[in-house]
């Protein structure tokens, strides 16, 4: 067997996610990928022996980027609204590659993950709830918007929406759905959300 390189390793992740994305965690092999990259599957299994190998840290480089990206906003936005809307947006992303969330995936496949895929997923969420939280912490003691009920609640209400305003536009091929959905989340944030 052939060490996969690094390079190709990124490649197999590449690979995997957009499988995940579009099918499914069971929805593919490692063949399925082998033959995306033109490569032997055992080399692929040389580096992740197992498809719960290669889910972990599938998953954790996700969280990474995204966690990376969410930096990035704090750093770019000073305002929650725009905070917010560019947290949207991230997901919005996915959704016009024709893709769902990577986690939102597996979350439904829970059932038939190995618990260590799902750990990383629920680190995800974790996430993107904490940082949630944080900027609508943030934006009401700034005045910059209005809310009731703790902001764990509306952390969860906003992802919750979120994942499954993609499905749904996803499946009815609909983006505007999406959109919508969004939208409606903003205006329930008052003095209105267009910071």
């Amino acid at each position: 067997m052939t060490k996969v390189s690094g390079l190709t390793a990124e490649r197999v992740l590449d690979v995997a996610q957009e499988l995940i994305q579009t099918r499914g965690y069971n929805g593919f092999s490692f063949r399925d990928i082998a033959q995306a990259i033109g490569i032997k599957s055992a080399s692929i299994h040389y580096h992740f022996p197992s498809k719960g190998d290669l889910g972990v840290v599938l998953v954790a480089r996700y969280r990474r980027l995204f966690g990376e990206e969410l930096a990035e906003v704090r750093r770019r936005q000073t305002a929650a609204p725009k905070r917010l809307k560019c947290f949207i947006a991230l997901f919005r992303r996915t959704l016009t590659e024709q893709r769902l969330c990577l986690c939102g995936v597996l979350a439904a496949e829970r059932g038939s993950l190995p618990e260590e895929v799902n750990a990383e997923v629920r680190a995800f969420f974790k996430l993107c709830e904490d940082w949630l939280v944080e900027v609508l912490k943030d934006g009401r003691a700034a005045g910059e918007i209005e809310f009731r009920g703790p902001p764990q609640a509306l952390a969860d209400h906003l992802i919750s929406l979120l994942e499954g305003a993609m499905v749904m536009a996803l499946s009815l091929d609909d983006l505007d759905r999406f959109d919508k959905a969004a939208q409606g989340f903003l205006r329930i944030l008052k003095p209105a959300a267009d910071g």
